[in-house]
């Protein structure tokens, strides 16, 4: 479909490829149906948050969630319109009040008598009323007990995280299968760099990432608040209120990339401060619903809200061309470029309301790949026809200061830059600040609850279904032991509402670690009725005491929600794709912002204790940066200060040191600005500030001998560690060097074992430490990593080599094996022998240390981390499987375990379960001695053992082994060429030797069968004929194509075959080189592409052709290199 070329430039419109007519007629959210009548509605001056928070309560806790778009009275009326008064240099802020900016400044006497809009909130509580009642510990007087009812609703949300189980390349191969047989489209769009921050309207909350309250929300609000003004000019403070009210009486929830200069650093600072919409969630009943990508598109042309640039792929030669285009700018793509390329083999294209370049810049983060439904262009095009872009009223008027000036005029604290934000965004906006600051009348500022929430939220009776998901959802990551913070604060905007018997709160789940995703993925796999674990993850709680007739009127309602939710939350996928295609994603992300995020700004810590030789890549310009600071440490969240100069001047070196960075030198000034965040909080986890990462081991080849060496122990109690050690040492030539071989035994050390480790290494910085202990987690790892950065040494991880669990890096065969070794120990010097009563459950214990994580997992993170792992041989590959008796008392164990530890501090001498551990241990030494002919057949010979942990250190300390690597390298793509198979050419020229003198002649000293190894066919070179047109080859990747030989043509210095490719599936392989060719020989000195001028030779005289009559069919293969 074709739009008029007016509309295309008035409004940069979305860009179609000529399609086939559809006929299909598409139904929109519910908001593009009935939306309308609430945009013509008025809204009142101030928002009554008392009777809001009153409804809400009562429609929660009485009956479903009101349905989107039916809320509303056409009767209703505004009370008051508030109107704006739009000056020069002056802005307004509540009612009819302004505040003169003159010099891009606030008043701070203003800003510190501003209150926090209490007044504004409740007439149903005096603020003395409010005071007892949080100074009267309700939260500890709130007792469970059979009359007490959770409702918990989740208020904002984001997508889950799936983690692909699949490589990257196989993902993108089921992506392309998908969508070539018509079952999906691929959507792309851009990734922006900023932080995430959701809004769910004033009332329900602004939200970062994993917090509330904070720095973070009053940035996102004040540009949210500001991009309304920018959108709808004089009726910005009516659309911002009725905006507000939409979001909380249908429970919706925007999700948007915040990205701005004031909150730190990413891949460069953007020019203008903005947001755009990635998110739209409806949140009233049963899972969260969130918008395709072309109802979002509507909702925020309705509402004038910022969107993303989107790219659609349909077909498998749009598809193929898009992950080509993707390897051929992997490592040099800046938004211009991919942009354009994007734009020219997608099927469909709709440009962002938000130009990347000109509001971030050139670096570009990455690109958002996912499946979504066939139908998706369909529904598009119905979309952009429906709803054109809307103009922007405001977008030319003066606002008042920007973000960038109330931060820097503010600069004394996060409260201060806090409140000057949110007095700037307005009161029909932003009518109090009580999610910030509390409730100051009643003198009650702190917002964090009692932690016996948690316990009394999952043993209350849940009042609906959607309670019940969220209850099993949180009682299965504690009972798994997930990485994940479950944090309770009081909910002020209902605060007049909360009485001692009904208690009203906000639940933050904060995801400390990706591998909880991971392993709640694993879980869902198992249980596919589990609700997702959702990024951004907030709930509304209510504990209540329920009357009789309320239990009586929960019974009734449950049977029908539940019946209604799990009609509309089954697993089936709508568009007919499996639950695993459904999910496919894959986030790609480009060279020149990872360097300056990654290289540049999580090794600052490296690079100013260390000093210049962490950057071996930079290593002429980063002395530069720590002379000029003397050697203090650069804050990460500024570290574009010097980096820009840096790279501007690296860029001027070479143009392929500018392809490699990508844009440099357009600096935008932080320093004044900055937002204040206390804490040093990092809401986007990206940073790391404290334990920057270990030099990455692409970079590390061999272990070199002018340094240390850590050998250290990720194992469990009985894995040999300690007779491996004395083996190492007593070795004759020890590991082959002249380094002395230490060991430190962990059992006979008394103190912090690793720091003690620590300080011997600084004694003998070049020795060789055996540090016999058990380093079984992560904090140990970075403990070592840091010994590493601060010794000069390298570390080498030795674990016992068996295959693990899909949540265990230890098999059950190789736990039996390391208990039965710990039971015929005797006077062990840390007494874990067969004399301890508790032997068995200390290695269970220390089992759970590595919970979480599977053999594949755990393998990759050690040689991420080290670069290295020696492999110590456990079990024999031909051994039985394990006895199910002993199966059956190590899974007793286990359960036992978890049992005990969701209660207790792991003791298993105390508390409820002691008499059942007791009987366990009993049972457990019962069964092993039962078993002990068995585990000791299945075991390897200790002495080959040895022999092959000695054999690995060794190389390694003769600099010999090599750096292992976990990951699958896909350089960017250069040219796209047919490949022959050389067997064939090598016969071909035989035959034309037979048959003609002068070629016999011309090859007689040419050798080609020694010569020639590979041969092949350019269709397209990035340099020649752009990096699009080389990408228009990949839906001919892979597949076999016929290429006729014509003839012969050589010159003294030349030879080459003229070549001419037929077709794939019906479909012409056209190369676009001027003469295509199969090179076949060059002289000395003379490069292959000089093979293109034989022709022009030709003319000239000065090469013969040969022709082949008739031609020659050979069969190569289409590949992109």
């Amino acid at each position: 479909m074709f739009f008029d070329k007016q509309r295309r430039s008035e409004h940069k419109e979305q860009m179609w490829q000529k399609k086939q007519s559809h006929k299909k007629s598409y139904r929109l959210s519910p908001f593009a149906e009935g939306g309308s009548a609430l945009a013509e509605e008025a809204v009142t001056k101030t928002i009554d948050t008392s009777s809001a928070a009153e409804s809400s309560r009562s429609s929660n806790t009485s009956a479903p969630s009101m349905k989107f778009g039916t809320a509303g009275s056409a009767n209703y009326r505004p009370a008051h319109e508030q109107k704006a008064i739009w000056k020069q240099k002056s802005y307004e802020t509540t009612g009819t009040k302004e505040v003169e900016v003159g010099k891009a400044t606030i008043s701070q006497t203003e800003v510190g008598n501003m209150g926090n809009g209490t007044q504004m909130v409740s007439e149903g509580k005096s603020s003395s009323d409010l005071s007892k009642l949080f100074k009267g510990k309700i939260l500890e007087n709130f007792a469970v007990d059979n009359s007490t009812y959770l409702l918990a609703q989740i208020r904002a949300t984001f997508y889950p995280k799936f983690e692909n189980e699949k490589s990257d390349q196989e993902v993108r191969m089921r992506m392309i299968e998908t969508v070539s047989k018509g079952l999906a489209t691929l959507e792309v769009s851009l990734k922006h760099s900023g932080s995430l921050f959701m809004y769910a309207g004033h009332a329900g909350g602004a939200y970062a990432k994993n917090s509330y309250g904070n720095i973070y929300t009053a940035v996102g609000v004040f540009v949210l608040g500001r991009t309304f003004l920018e959108a709808w000019g004089a009726r910005a403070s009516k659309k911002q209120a009725e905006f507000n009210e939409f979001l909380e009486r249908n429970r919706m929830c925007i999700s948007m990339e915040l990205v701005t200069a004031v909150l730190g650093d990413h891949g460069q600072r953007p020019q203008e401060d903005y947001v755009v919409v990635t998110a739209v969630t409806e949140l009233g009943e049963g899972k969260p619903k969130f918008y395709s990508t072309p109802d979002i598109i509507a909702f925020c042309r309705k509402w004038r809200l910022p969107t993303n640039h989107v790219w659609l792929f349909s077909t498998r030669k749009s598809v193929t061309s898009f992950f080509a285009v993707n390897d051929a700018l992997c490592e040099e793509g800046t938004a211009t470029p991919v942009c354009k390329a994007l734009d020219v083999v997608a099927d469909v294209s709709v440009p962002g309301s938000k130009d990347h370049i000109k509001v971030q810049g050139e670096i570009l983060e990455g690109l958002v790949a996912r499946i979504v439904s066939h139908e998706s262009p369909n529904h598009m095009e119905q979309v952009l026809r429906d709803y054109p872009s809307p103009p922007l009223e405001g977008a030319d008027q003066d606002w008042g200061p920007s973000l960038r000036e109330i931060c820097a005029a503010n600069r004394s604290d996060e409260k201060q830059q806090i409140k000057a934000l949110l007095l700037s965004v307005g009161s029909s906006f932003c009518p109090n600040y009580l999610d910030w600051f509390g409730d100051e009348a009643a003198e009650v500022h702190t917002r964090t609850a009692d932690r016996s929430v948690l316990s009394k939220f999952l043993q209350a009776h849940p009042s609906d279904y959607s309670t019940s998901k969220l209850q099993e959802m949180i009682r299965l990551m504690r009972e798994k032991r997930f990485p994940a913070a479950f944090k309770f604060y009081y909910n002020f905007q209902k605060a007049d509402s909360i009485s001692s018997n009904d208690l009203l709160l906000k639940m933050v789940i904060h995801v400390h670690s990706d591998s909880a995703f991971r392993r709640y993925q694993k879980e869902m796999r198992y249980k596919p009725e589990l609700w997702p674990l959702y990024r951004g993850f907030f709930v509304d709680v209510n504990l209540f005491k329920a009357s009789k007739e309320k239990v009586a009127e929960i019974a009734r309602n449950s049977g029908c929600v539940v019946k209604d939710v799990s009609e509309t939350n089954g697993t089936q996928n709508q568009d007919g794709l499996a639950d695993e295609d459904a999910n496919l994603m894959i986030k790609l992300k480009f060279l020149p912002y990872k360097l300056r995020t990654f290289l540049i700004r999580n090794g600052l810590t490296a690079l100013f204790e260390k000093g210049p030789s962490s950057y071996a890549t930079y290593y002429r310009r980063a002395k530069y940066i720590t002379n000029k600071y003397k050697h203090k440490k650069l804050s990460s969240t500024l570290y574009l200060s010097e980096a820009e100069p840096f790279l501007e001047q690296y860029a001027k070196h070479s143009p392929e040191n500018q392809s490699l960075i990508g844009s440099a030198g357009d600096i935008v000034r932080a320093e004044d600005f900055l937002a204040i965040i206390e804490g040093g909080r990092d809401e986007e986890g990206d940073i790391e500030r404290e334990t920057p990462s270990s030099p990455d081991p692409s970079v590390k080849d061999t272990v070199p001998k002018s340094e240390g060496l850590i050998v250290f122990f990720p194992g469990i109690p009985g894995c040999a560690k300690s007779a491996l050690c004395k083996e190492i040492k007593s070795a004759p030539g020890g590991l082959g060097d002249d380094r002395p071989v230490l060991s430190m035994m962990g059992d006979l050390i008394k103190g912090k074992y690793w720091r003690l480790v620590a300080d011997e290494r600084r004694k003998k910085p070049y020795s060789i430490m055996l540090a016999d202990k058990n380093a079984p987690n992560e904090d140990v790892w970075r403990q070592i990593e840091d010994m590493c950065r601060t010794t000069t040494a390298s570390a080498v991880p030795v674990v016992p080599d068996c295959e693990g669990t899909e949540t265990n890096p230890f098999s059950l065969d190789a736990l039996a094996v390391f208990i039965f070794r710990v039971l015929n120990r005797n006077n062990h010097p840390g007494n874990l022998d067969k004399s301890n009563p508790r032997a068995g459950s200390i290695l269970l214990m220390f089992y759970h240390l590595y919970e979480g994580k599977s053999r594949a997992e755990f393998e990759t993170e050690l040689i991420e981390r080290f670069g290295y792992l020696v492999k110590m041989p456990l079990l024999k590959t031909d051994r039985s499987p394990l006895p199910d008796s002993m199966k059956s008392i190590l899974e007793e164990g286990i359960n036992l375990y978890k049992l005990h530890t969701n209660r207790y501090k792991f003791d298993s001498s105390k508390g409820d379960y002691a008499r059942d551990w007791a009987t366990w241990e009993r049972k457990l030494r019962e069964v092993m001695l039962g078993n002990a002919e068995y585990l000791n057949s299945i075991q390897v010979p200790f002495e080959y053992a040895v022999k092959q942990v000695l054999e690995q250190l060794r190389a390694m300390a003769k600099g010999d082994y090599r750096t292992q690597s976990t990951k699958k390298k896909i350089g960017p793509v250069i040219f796209a060429a047919v490949n022959l198979p050389v067997e064939e050419i090598h016969d071909l020229l035989g035959n034309l030797a037979q048959s003609n003198p002068m070629v016999e002649a011309f090859i007689k000293d040419k050798n080609p069968e020694n010569s020639l190894k590979k041969a092949h066919m350019t269709l397209a070179h990035k340099k020649s004929h752009g990096i699009i047109e080389v990408c228009k080859y990949a839906q001919f990747a892979q597949k076999h194509v016929p290429v006729e030989i014509t003839a012969l043509l050589y010159s003294d210095k030349l030879a080459a075959l003229e070549a001419h490719p037929g077709s794939v599936g019906g479909e012409k392989v056209t190369a676009k080189n001027t003469w295509p060719h199969v090179t076949l020989w060059t002289a000395e000195g003379i490069g292959a592409k000089e093979a293109n001028t034989l022709p022009q030779l030709l003319l000239e005289g000065k090469a013969t052709r040969i022709e082949i009559n008739p031609p020659a069919t050979v069969v190569g293969t289409v590949q992109l290199y």
